[in-house]
C-alpha cells in the first residue's frame, strides 16, 4: 500500500506549530511513513525551517497530487495570506489564517485527495477575533466535514494506553450533572464500534469510576451503583466486552499495561491528567468518526517560546506516526482507497530552498 497523504495544518502562525511541524518532517524516523502536504502560508514554514536551521527544501506544489515524499523536502500548498508575523501575538489575521489551513485541508480531504489530517494549535482567542464562531478544532471539524456532534469522538493515544471521553469541554459539575445511564451505555456501545473500525475484535473496554474507590458500593457516592454500573450491564447486553466502573486512580496504569484495548473517561481532565503525566508531549490526540483521522498533539500554542526554535517536536513526530499508522484501517472502513501516487515529480524549478536559514 502507498504511504498515506497526510495534510498538515499551519496552526496559529504566531504560536509553535510552524516550527513542531518543520522539525518533525526533519526527524528520520517518520522517513517512508506518509506523504506530507503543509496547507499554510509559505513564507511562514520557510521562516520556521531558518529559525531551526533545518536542511530542508521548500516546495510549492498545486496539490496532494505532486507530493513525492522525499525526507529532505517540505511540500507546501501556498495559502499566501499573511505577511510577516509577531511571534507570541494574539491577532485576529493570524486566526483567520489558521482557520483557512483547516478548512483547505479539510476540502482536500472531502475529496479524497488526502488521506488524513494532522492539526498544529490554533488560539482560540485568535480565531474569535479573525471570525470563527467555534470553540476548538473539534467542533470546527465535525462541521467542515458535516459529522453530527456526537458522532465525533476524541481518544487519546500513548504507547498502549487509548482513551475516549464522554464530555468535553464543560465545567466539571455539569459534565457530572449530565451523566445518565443512557449516555454511558451510547458512550461505551460508541467507543467499542470505533476500535473495531481501527482493527480490534472484541475489543476489552473498561469504564473509568467518577468517586474514589469506584464509590466503595454507596459509601463514597451513589453514582457508580445508580448509574454507571447499569450502564456497563446495558452494555455488555448490547454484546460489548465492558467492565467497571473500575477506580480511576488504577484503570489508566492497567490499561498502560495491556490489560484492556480502550478506557471511557467520564470528563476531560479525568483522562488527561492520566496521560499527560506519563507523556505530556508523546500523548497523541485523534478525532474520529470523521471520513479520514484527525491527529494532533495535545499541547497549545506556547506563545512564550514561539519563533525561538526550541519547541519539543515529540509531540508532532508521535501525531504523525499515528496518522500514518491509523489512516489506513480508517479509509478501509469508508470504502476508500489512499490517494494515489504522483505520476511524476513536480519539476525543482517550482520551488524555494531553506537550508541551515540559507535562502
Amino acid at each position: 500500500m502507498n504511504p498515506p497523504v497526510i495534510g498538515l495544518t499551519m496552526g496559529d502562525p504566531a504560536g509553535v506549530g510552524p516550527e513542531i511541524t518543520v522539525a518533525a518532517l526533519a526527524d528520520p524516523s517518520l522517513r517512508g511513513l506518509a506523504r506530507p502536504l503543509v496547507v499554510a502560508d509559505a513564507g511562514v514554514i520557510e521562516r520556521a525551517i531558518q529559525a531551526a536551521g533545518l536542511p530542508l527544501e521548500v516546495r510549492r506544489v498545486a496539490g496532494p497530487e505532486d507530493v513525492t515524499g522525499e525526507h529532505d523536502v517540505v511540500h507546501v500548498l501556498d495559502l499566501d495570506n499573511l505577511g510577516d508575523v509577531e511571534f507570541g501575538r494574539v491577532r485576529g489575521e493570524y486566526g483567520a489564517a489558521a482557520v483557512e489551513s483547516i478548512e483547505v485541508t479539510c476540502a482536500l480531504a472531502r475529496e479524497g485527495r488526502i488521506d488524513a489530517v494532522v492539526t498544529a494549535p490554533i488560539n482560540k482567542e485568535a480565531i474569535r477575533a479573525g471570525g470563527s464562531g467555534f470553540p476548538g478544532h473539534t467542533e470546527m471539524l465535525g462541521s467542515l466535514f458535516g459529522v453530527p456532534p456526537a458522532q465525533v469522538v476524541t481518544m487519546f493515544v500513548l504507547e498502549k494506553l487509548r482513551i475516549f471521553f464522554l464530555t468535553r469541554h464543560h465545567p466539571l459539575a455539569t459534565a457530572i450533572a449530565q451523566l445518565t445511564t443512557e449516555q454511558v451505555r451510547d458512550g461505551l456501545l460508541r467507543v467499542n464500534e470505533l476500535l473495531g473500525e481501527l482493527g480490534f475484535t472484541d475489543p476489552h473496554i473498561a469504564l473509568a469510576a467518577l468517586n474514589p474507590h469506584a464509590g466503595e458500593n454507596g459509601l463514597i457516592g451513589s453514582e457508580e451503583n445508580e448509574i454507571l454500573g447499569p450502564a456497563v450491564a446495558a452494555a455488555r447486553a448490547r454484546g460489548v466486552d465492558a467492565v467497571g466502573p473500575v477506580p480511576a486512580d488504577a484503570v489508566f496504569f492497567q490499561a498502560r499495561q495491556g490489560r484492556y484495548d480502550g478506557v471511557l473517561s467520564l470528563y476531560h481532565d479525568q483522562g488527561h491528567i492520566a496521560a499527560k503525566t506519563v507523556d505530556f508531549f508523546g500523548t497523541v490526540s485523534c478525532t474520529l468518526g470523521l471520513p479520514v483521522l484527525r491527529a494532533s498533539v495535545d499541547h497549545g500554542t506556547a506563545f512564550d517560546i514561539a519563533g525561538k526554535g526550541i519547541a519539543d517536536p515529540g509531540g508532532q513526530v508521535a501525531a504523525m506516526r499515528v496518522a500514518a499508522e491509523l489512516a489506513p484501517g480508517v479509509l478501509r472502513v469508508r470504502g476508500r482507497k489512499p490517494a494515489p501516487t504522483p505520476i511524476q515529480s513536480p519539476q525543482h524549478g517550482d520551488s524555494v530552498t531553506s537550508a541551515g536559514g540559507q535562502q
